[in-house]
Parts: C-alpha cells; structure tokens; sequence
C-alpha cells in the first residue's frame, strides 16, 4: 500500500493534487474522488473501475488517504476532495494510542471555535465517556490540551487546516465512528495465537532467569516469586540432603536443627527478595518525566501572572515591602473586579470556589439554571467540616433534612449507593465531619463537568469580563489624564 501511495503522491506522474480556491477561502492540497480512480486504473492495470474504487476504499480505510469532510473513511468516484496522510500517521509506525491521548485530541477539540472543528456526537459522547473514566487526572488532560491549542495557534492558517484534517484522520481510523470498519482491530483467533506465543516465551525466560540466579546470586530480584520461592525450598532440601549424606548418619537432633535452620534462610530469602523488589518500585516511573515537565511549564506560564516576583502587581508587593494593599484590596471585593482576577476563575472550578466574588456570581448562575441546590449543599457540608465537634453531629442532620430527607426543600440529585451510605452514617448517630464526602465528589464532579463549563461559555460570564476589561482601560485613561493635568498645573 505505501508503496502505491508513494507513486501516487510523485509531483509529474502522480495524482493531481491542487489548491482548490473557493469564495473567500482556499482548500490547500486536495485531489478529487474521480483523479484518483482514474489514476488507479490507468497505472495498475485495472480493467474494471469496481476494482479500482474497492482498493482505494482499502487505503482509505487503512488511514492512507481520507476525505476532508467525512469521519467515514471510504472513496466516491465523484468530485468529493481527498487529501493524502502525512507518513508520520502511516499505520507502519505501529501506532497504538491510548484513551488518555484521545481525550486531549477531544478536549483540544472543543476549545477552537471553528464550525470544522466541531464534535460528531458519537465523539461527544465519547468525551463526555472519557471525562467521568479520567476525572482525577482531567485538569491534567485539560492543560495538555490548552497548551497544544496554543502551538497549533502559531502556525501558518493554511498549514493549520492541512494538519488538523490528517490528525482528524488518524483517529477516524483507530476511534472509528460507529458503523464503519475498523482495521485496527484484530482477529480473536490470531490474537489468542499471539498471545499463547508470547505466554510461552515469557515461562521460558521466567525459567533462564531463575536458573541463572539460583546459580550466582539469589539476592538478585526474580521475575516470579512464587516460582522462586519454590526452587529456594528445593535447593536448600538438596543442600541439607548432601550434607547429611557426607557426614553419615545423623543423630536424633539433627533433622530439628535442619528444619530451623531452613525456616531462618526462607524468611531471609523472602526478605531480601520483598527488600529488592521493593526498591524496584520506587525506581520506576509511573508518568513520564516530559509529560510532567510540560504540566509544570504550563502551570507556571498561566499563574506567571499571578506571582508578584515574576509580574509586578499594581500595588506594593507585599512580600518585599512593609505595606499589604494588595491583600486589602483583594479583600474588599470592590466591583468590577479586576481583568486578572476575573479571568483566573477560568482555571478551573476550584479557583472560582475559592474566590468569594466568583462562588457568588457562579451561585447566580445556577441559581437561573435550576441547580443552585447542588452549590448549596457543596458549601454546607466545607461549612460543616470546619465546624466544633459538638456541632457536627445536629449540623449532618440539618444537611440531610434540607438536601436528602423525602420532603427536603432543596433536593440534590446524586446516585443510590452514595445517598444510602451518607443515610447509614447520618442516622447512626456517630456522624462526623466527612460523612458528606462522597456525595459532596459526587456533586462537585457534576458542577465541574455540566455546570461550570457552561457558565464559562455563559453570557452572564463574558458581560462580567468584559466589565473588568471596561473598568481596567478606563482607569488607564483617568492616570493619563490626572498625570497631565498635574504637570500642567505645576508649570502654571
């Protein structure tokens, strides 16, 4: 296939591949549907044209070429355009990526507001799968995908096009949509050969191993513990079996001695062994060292703007000075709010909670959503766990009245294992701080993946930045205008 897809993409004798130009826009590098069965039958001999578009359905199919507007990969003899695969996403590079790398191809997806970008519902539902399988680590997709959006950003707009469609394609192929063939998967009776084989080659090596340790070093960390353990037994009974052969006949004594002598070497086998494994453990890497690298370079490129030592801040830094003006004026909550700190609260859900100002417009927001009951009880129950222990008690029975109970005035909606075990702890009459825990995961994980991303894309939210953009260039205008006026009034 790539051999014919080579001859295909020559510059003279190849398919025709062109920069179609359309009313205000270009599509760059694009071949028709009908050029390329054309092209098949002509340089492959292929007398029926059937045969012709049943082997570019194949290298369609395969991820070798694919159409521009169309998540099913097939071909029409018609004028629908194709473009060709990059060789970097050629199947011959064995790719196998994983459901963490999908989900920031989705989440880098939704953050670019073109119409061709936008999700297929079968990849909405797919997201939306992937984000309740991966919500520990989200924030951590999120900021993978934010910091790819933003390279992608920088390249030329022909070239973006041009990239998106082949990354678009590689996943075409291994996330397939429903319906269509997926040639990443394979046969269960080969795959089962395959891993029979594999099975087979990793006793053998299981076994070299062990016969090579036993034989110069039993300290060294086995593959197998219960294999080695095994032939450690089997050894030492033929080692004492030796020496009581050349010594003669034992007296009365000696099989208790033997048996004490070899309960010691065993925990001291199993103890070197657990010792060395152990160490094993720590050596290794569970993420990869760039992976976090990357975390923490954009972590640091989005909070530059917040550490007064890297940004200096409007007023006094309060750590090197003998003034806190700043920490005043944060705390006087004086609208509108700054630029900065308006636009932190689209970090993430845990900085719009933390800032007073932000839980308040975001309690106005559910609270015209229907939903302000789940925000509610998310702060009761931090209310609750800072609570004196003498309180705590009444204070969970409160909760489960207003939230729970059958006639509650402000119900909340979380699922039948986490509402029995928060009623099991309650009416135990032993409740403390954290028997609210569950439910209350339970409700910032629905806050975090409904509500909160749809108040960043809420007019109500945009209104109130762009009111902190307002108010920031005003107040450089008036410093502009005053410092004038100023220097004027000392000349007179």
């Amino acid at each position: 296939m790539e051999a014919i897809i080579e001859k295909m993409q020559d510059e003279t004798t190849g398919v025709p591949v062109r920069t179609v130009k359309s009313f205000m826009t270009k599509i760059p590098s694009v071949f028709t549907g009908s050029d390329l069965v054309s092209w098949l039958s002509r340089h492959l001999s292929l007398e029926e044209s059937w045969e012709s578009l049943h082997l570019a359905h194949l290298l369609a199919a395969h991820g070798y070429l694919f159409p521009i507007d169309d998540h099913c990969l097939t071909v029409r003899n018609d004028n629908t355009y194709y473009r060709f695969q990059t060789p970097y996403f050629w199947p011959s590079n064995q790719w196998e990526p994983e459901n963490t790398d999908y989900a920031v191809y989705l989440c880098k997806r939704t953050m670019q507001n073109k119409a061709r970008l936008e999700l297929a519902d079968y990849e909405a539902e797919s997201l939306a799968r992937l984000q309740k399988m991966f919500s520990r680590k989200w924030e951590f997709i999120f900021m993978q995908a934010e910091a790819q959006s933003k390279v992608d950003k920088k390249r030329d707009k022909l070239e973006r096009k041009v990239l998106d469609s082949q990354e678009r394609a590689f996943w075409d192929v291994h996330r397939p949509m429903p319906g269509c063939v997926n040639t990443t998967e394979m046969d269960p009776k080969k795959l089962s050969r395959i891993n029979a084989i594999k099975a087979k080659r990793l006793r053998q090596c299981q076994e070299l191993i062990l016969q090579h340790n036993l034989k110069n070093n039993p300290i060294v960390t086995i593959t197998n513990a219960q294999e080695s353990e095994e032939a450690i037994q089997k050894n030492i009974e033929k080692n004492n079996e030796s020496s009581i052969k050349e010594n003669g006949e034992t007296s009365q004594t000696q099989p208790e001695t033997i048996e004490v002598e070899k309960t010691i070497e065993q925990q001291i086998e199993a103890a070197k062994r657990q010792l060395s494994v152990l160490k094993a453990r720590m050596e290794r890497r569970n993420v990869r060292v760039s992976k976090v690298a990357e975390m923490f370079i954009s972590y640091c490129e989005q909070y530059s703007e917040y550490d007064a030592f890297l940004t200096p801040p409007e007023w006094p830094n309060p750590w090197i000075s003998d003034t806190t003006e700043l920490w005043d004026q944060e705390k006087q909550c004086k609208e509108p709010l700054p630029l900065r700190r308006v636009r932190r609260w689209s970090f993430g859900l845990r900085e719009l909670l933390r800032d007073p100002p932000g839980r308040e417009h975001f309690a106005k927001f559910l609270s015209k959503e229907f939903s302000g009951e789940n925000l509610k009880f998310w702060l009761a129950v931090q209310e609750l766990k800072a609570l004196p222990i003498r309180r705590v008690s009444s204070r969970a029975k409160e909760i489960w009245k207003e939230f729970f109970a059958a006639e509650a005035p402000s119900p909340v909606n979380i699922d039948a294992a986490s509402r029995e075990l928060t009623r099991t702890k309650v009416e135990s009459g032993t409740a403390d701080r954290y028997c609210f825990d569950q439910a209350q995961a339970h409700v910032y994980h629905l806050m975090k993946s409904d509500s909160y991303s749809r108040y960043l894309r809420s007019e109500m939210y945009k209104d109130y930045l762009n009111g902190s953009k307002k108010k920031t260039s005003v107040k450089g205008i008036r410093s502009i205008v005053s410092f004038t006026g100023r220097k004027e009034t000392s000349a007179n």
